[in-house]
């Protein structure tokens, strides 16, 4: 059964009109909504502009800072830098003066060694100079010398020694103790042969200095050598009390050789030493006495074995009073070990005599 259709109603109102109220709606629907957004929006960027500001300027403030601090950086930098320039430059300078200055020290060393090397060359020339005018006077007056002797190094000289007279005495110690400076050796020694005993450096250097005195006389002066140990006997036989001539060589020769071959031994006793100055007519004018320290016997012989530095200086004391007033007395003391008081009693001696006194040295003449 065929559907009834509905009846068309037709509407006044125009398609456009309707599109026209729709967009106004829509129209006035937007501007209700973005009035809105806009009060809320003006409301909310018042605060959000003042914190964005203020923000900005903190930001500004930091990169000011940061600007400062990065400006004072490059100047601690260079200020840095330029202080370890000046550093570099200081220590530069420091070494300068430090090279400058041992430079300086080098030069004033080398100076004073220039300076001490140009002294000690006018000491060597004037030491030179005074060897040549001795060697020259030596030579003048060789001539007129009976005999000669050359020291080594040409040592021929001794200072405030009286050599001279017209007649010289020379008294030369013979006994033990002249085989050396030392006790120990001294004892070993005497109980050796007789070469040994001639061999000593000691009793060598004694008859050394024997033979050099003979060579400072005169040729006019008249002389006389005597050995003492436990007694004093000439050295050459068969001359005792008597003068010998300075001009007759042989006789000064053979003194010499008997010297050489008459081995020390024996105590010491002065007392026959001094006698000898007593026995020769006329007395001597000069006394030369070589030994090596006090006496240790007053006779010929003792019993004793020991004698201390006290009875010996006794023994010296006593013996000196065999010497005639007005005889000077010389002496050549060779130290021995443990003699502490011969040196002040020979010196004494020398005072008292108007003599000298020295101790000889190990190289001497």
């Amino acid at each position: 059964m065929a559907r009834e259709r509905r009846p068309t109603q037709i509407i006044g109102m125009s398609f456009l009109d309707v599109m026209s109220c729709g967009l106004g709606a829509v129209i006035l629907f937007f501007m209700i909504i973005n009035a809105q957004v806009n009060e809320t929006t003006e409301s909310d960027n018042s605060d959000l502009m003042s914190e964005s500001t203020r923000l900005e300027i903190e930001v500004l403030d930091g990169r000011k800072k940061m600007v400062l601090a990065k400006n004072t950086i490059e100047d601690l930098d260079d200020q840095k830098v330029r202080a370890e320039g000046q550093i570099a430059q200081i220590i530069a300078l420091l070494e300068e003066l430090r090279a400058e200055l041992s430079k300086y020290d080098k030069d004033t060393l080398a100076k004073i060694e220039r300076v001490e090397k140009l002294q000690s060359d006018i000491e060597s020339l004037e030491k030179e100079v005074q060897r040549l005018l001795a060697l020259a006077a030596d030579r003048d007056s060789e001539g007129t010398k009976a005999r000669t002797f050359k020291g080594i190094g040409d040592r021929q000289y001794l200072t405030g020694l009286r050599v001279g007279g017209n007649h010289v005495l020379i008294l030369i110690d013979n006994s033990a103790s002249m085989l050396d400076a030392k006790l120990v050796n001294i004892i070993r020694r005497r109980n050796m042969a007789k070469r040994d005993k001639l061999r000593a450096v000691k009793w060598r250097q004694a008859v050394a200095s024997v033979d050099w005195l003979v060579t400072q006389l005169s040729p006019e002066a008249k002389f006389q050598i005597y050995m003492f140990n436990t007694e004093a006997t000439a050295a050459v036989k068969g001359s005792d009390g008597v003068w010998l001539d300075m001009s007759d060589v042989n006789q000064i020769d053979a003194a010499i050789k008997a010297l050489r071959r008459a081995p020390p031994q024996n105590g010491t006793n002065m007392h026959a030493a001094y006698r000898v100055i007593r026995q020769l007519t006329p007395q001597p004018d000069n006394v030369i006495l070589i030994t090596d320290g006090l006496p240790t016997m007053q006779e010929s012989s003792t019993s004793r074995r020991m004698i201390s530095g006290q009875e010996r200086f006794a023994l010296h004391t006593q013996a000196v009073r065999e010497i005639p007033s007005g005889v000077p007395i010389n002496t050549l003391l060779f130290p021995m070990e443990g003699d502490y008081d011969a040196a002040v009693a020979y010196w004494a001696l020398a005072h008292m005599t108007a003599g000298s006194f020295v101790s000889v040295s190990r190289d001497w003449p």
